[in-house]
This record gives C-alpha cells, structure tokens and sequence, in this order.
C-alpha cells in the first residue's frame, strides 16, 4: 500500500498540539485528539456561535475586528438606558468603563482602542444628543467637538479621527435626514452631499471618504444603498431584503449586512456593485451590533425576539468563503 510521503514526498508531522500557525495546506497528525487535520478553505461563509456579551441589550453601537471589538451602549431589559461598555477579544467579552452619557442608537467608528460614539437617544429631553464621545481602549472622554445636527438612529463608520455620520432622526419631521457630517478628531463638518435617500436607521460601512450606506427606513423599510467618495454620494443597487437596523461591516467594495427589521436572519455580502445573498445568521436577530470584515464579521447584541424582552447578548463569528480553517480528515 503506498503511504503518505511517497504519494506527497514528504511525511506528515506528528505532533501533541496543533501548530500555532499553520500555513495553507499544511498536513499533520495530532496524537493528543488523534486526528489527521490539514489547514484549508472555507468554501461558504457560514456562522458560528461564540460566547455571549455580559449586558445583553439592543440598539447599541459596535465597531473593531472580529478579534478586537468594541460594544457600548443600548438599550437593558427595563427597558432602560446604557452606557455599557465591553471588549471582545475573539473569545470572551469583559466589561469596561461605561460613556459619560447613557444612549441607544449612536452612530459607532473606530477600532476598539480608539473608538467614537455620536449621537443617539438619551434620557434627558429632547430626547436626542449631539454629544461625543472618544474611547481610548480604557475609558471614554466627551470631546468639545458635537455634532452640527442632534439626532439619533444615525450610522457611522471610518476611524476615530477620521470618521463620517450620515442619515438618522433629527426629531422634528419629518423625522428623517440625509445630512452627512465628517468629523477629524476634534470637530464636525457638514459635508456638502446629502444620501440621495434620506432615512433612519440604516447602517454604514467603509471609511470617510469611500462610505457605504445600506437599508434604513423613510416612512417604510427601505434597502437602498448608496457610496459615499469624500464629497457626494451615489446611489449603487439595494439590498435583496429591504430592512433597517443592520448589522454592516467591512469596506466599500467589500461589505457584510445581516439580521435587521422585519426580524431576519438574512445575510448578504456586497462586492462594490451588487448584494448576493449568503448562509444566515443563526437567528433572526434586529438592532444588532457588528465589527470586523466581509470575510471575519462579528455580529453581537441586539433583539431576537426569545421569550421576555428579546434583548440579547448572544454573539456570532462570520467566517466567509476562503477563510482559512483547520479540518479535520476522516479516514474510513
């Protein structure tokens, strides 16, 4: 019978532990599980449950890597404001310091050592903030610099000096914008374009100056989805599954959405011109929070509609197609 090293020309490793940092196509034997594994593949993103947040919640803000994110924010069983704070790490969450100002619904940006939060719904009248805030991976600071237009259910995205809001409700009717502001680490600026489709509750992705905006809602839920360059925004193709209140990660040409309202697990990834839609989030699951990128997301938080409040804390992994992963060879 011929074996492994004269079909390969070489043998296969036999080791106690899987290598910390295999390289693709890699083979070995672990003798610990007895298991031949190889590294390989994904051939369809799929999801995956990973350990819940402390402070389950909805409408909350997120943003980071799928290894290093950041959830703050929310809304609590009560329903109550939050300003909860907690660092994934691709793991497990841990608490930390909350912002100054409770809310829910504040526009996120950033990476979890230099976030921002904008905006949103606060307990104090009007009902609405223009207020922001900085975190630098420990504790948050409000920054002097607010938003020119209060509102909440606004989307953000880019880095923390750096970062671009856009859409949300400014509270007075008819309860929807278009108005986008850029913010450079110390104050905002009204960009000169509008969203062709002025909304609430949509979700964003990408950077300043190549944002993405995705779904929301106008007097109905809408899937449009439109590009931002710097300066104006150009409306692409809408989303398969109208919806707001998406969960939305990753860059202009290359963005994931999933879950929303209507409830639905729908998950769909977009290549800079079109959405195709992909495997589904485990759990129709809306106002979910998200962090990471088209191919290693992070979806976290939200509304699932499970018995009592239906605020969740449940947290899911998104590994898309050609994510290397470790598989294990059955032999018969």
């Amino acid at each position: 019978m011929a074996e492994y090293k004269g079909i390969k020309g070489f043998k296969v490793q036999y080791l106690s532990a899987d290598p910390s940092n295999p390289i693709l196509g890699q083979t070995w034997y672990n003798s610990t599980s007895k298991d031949l594994k190889y590294l390989g593949v994904t051939t369809a993103g799929a999801w995956a449950t990973a350990n819940s947040m402390n402070t389950a919640r909805q409408q909350l803000g997120g943003t980071g890597t799928q290894t290093a994110a950041l959830a703050f924010a929310g809304v609590v069983p009560g329903p109550a404001f939050t300003g909860a704070t907690e660092e994934y790490d691709g793991t497990s969450w841990t608490n930390s310091n909350p912002l100054n100002t409770p809310r829910f619904n504040p526009g996120p940006a950033g990476i979890q050592t230099a976030a921002l939060a904008f905006g949103g719904q606060v307990p104090a009248p009007p009902g609405i903030t223009a207020a922001t805030e900085e975190y630098d991976g420990t504790s948050w600071a409000t920054s002097p610099g607010s938003l020119n237009t209060a509102r909440d259910a606004i989307a953000g995205t880019g880095i923390q000096t750096a970062a671009l809001g856009f859409g949300g409700n400014p509270n007075s009717p008819p309860f929807i914008t278009g108005e986008t502001e850029e913010y450079n680490g110390a104050t905002w600026a009204t960009s000169p374009g509008s969203l062709n489709t002025a909304r609430r509750t949509l979700s964003g992705a990408g950077t300043q100056t190549a944002g993405l905006a995705l779904g929301g809602r106008t007097t109905v839920v809408v899937g449009a989805t439109e590009e931002y360059n710097g300066t104006s925004w150009t409306s692409s193709n809408s989303l398969n599954l109208a919806r707001d209140s998406i969960g939305a990660t990753g860059i202009q040409t290359a963005a994931l959405a999933f879950g929303g309202e209507p409830p639905t697990a729908s998950t769909e990834e977009y290549d800079g011109t079109s959405w195709t839609s992909v495997a589904s989030l485990p759990i129709a699951t809306s106002t979910i929070a998200a962090a990471g990128t088209q191919t290693a997301g992070l979806g976290f938080g939200g509304d699932n509609g499970g018995a009592g409040t239906g605020k969740t804390g449940a947290t899911y992994e998104w590994n898309g197609a050609g994510t290397p992963t470790t598989k294990t060879i059955t032999v018969s």
